[in-house]
């Protein structure tokens, strides 16, 4: 049964941050995912949770200077310090919030010399976050983003990132499968998503190309959703994309899988 979870990064964004919380929980979400918390305490998060009955799904691990082009130290040599303050953070946030997923991305690596190199601390950081986190009962979610949104960034393809995570060794890291990123970067949607069953553990949507609602663009989610159910996997499924307008004017693809809201 396809669940999906607002991603308040990006929906509800005419709002200030923690006023999304009951603009979600208004439009009948159960479930929000979102980036970075850090600027709010974690009980003032809580509370907005639990007064609108939602539950968190995913949280980012800080990921440097956002505005001026950052996107995280995983892959990024001389930068272990910042690392791991970075998961220490977030594994804080995630316990005191009942979030059970941090995903740590990997930084922009086009400048690095060396990539082998960038493996290595890669390999090094993500067994040393996926230790940390396995304390707290948490799991590491790890995503390729496209080269065109994120020229650059370390990991850009499934497979490929499929085959690094396998090298650590450590079962509390899987794949995290945007469909947006995926499509643009490596197509076979259908087929990909049957062939990684059990190798991801959050699946992020949007409508291809332009990243607004997932009934626009070249992709047919009803088909994608049944792949998906077919795979067993259960989780909530992110609404990372852009609105076209007011973020409830656009709901209308998600009305059955929503809650009734009086």
């Amino acid at each position: 049964m396809t669940r999906i979870a607002a991603n308040l990064s990006m929906l509800f964004t005419d709002a200030p941050f923690l006023d999304r919380f009951d603009r979600a929980g208004a439009a009948g979400f159960d479930t929000v995912e979102f980036l970075f918390p850090y600027d709010h305490p974690i009980e003032v998060v809580k509370t907005r949770l639990d007064r609108n009955g939602l539950r968190l799904s995913l949280i980012n691990a800080p990921a440097g200077d956002w505005a001026a082009g950052e996107k995280g130290f995983a892959a990024r040599p001389g930068k272990r310090a910042e690392f791991r303050a970075s998961v220490e953070q977030a594994i804080t946030y995630a316990t005191g919030l009942g979030c059970p997923r941090i995903h740590v991305m990997s930084g922009i690596t086009a400048d690095e010399p060396d990539r082998a190199a960038c493996e290595a601390v890669w390999t090094e950081n993500l067994r040393e976050a996926a230790d940390m986190a396995a304390g707290a009962g948490l799991f590491i979610s790890i995503e390729p983003l496209n080269s065109r949104d994120v020229p650059g960034y370390f990991i850009a393809h499934q497979d490929p990132t499929l085959a690094l995570i396998e090298g650590l060794d450590r079962r509390n890291v899987l794949l995290q499968f945007d469909v947006y990123h995926t499509q643009i970067m490596d197509g076979d949607i259908i087929r990909r998503i049957e062939r990684l069953k059990g190798a991801y553990g959050h699946v992020q949507i949007a409508g291809v190309p332009d990243r607004h609602e997932p009934d626009t663009g070249e992709l047919n989610y009803a088909e994608i959703f049944a792949a998906f159910d077919r795979t067993g996997f259960d989780g909530p499924m992110g609404c990372e994309y852009n609105p076209r307008g007011r973020t409830e004017d656009g709901l209308g693809w998600a009305a059955p899988y929503l809650r009734a809201v009086s």
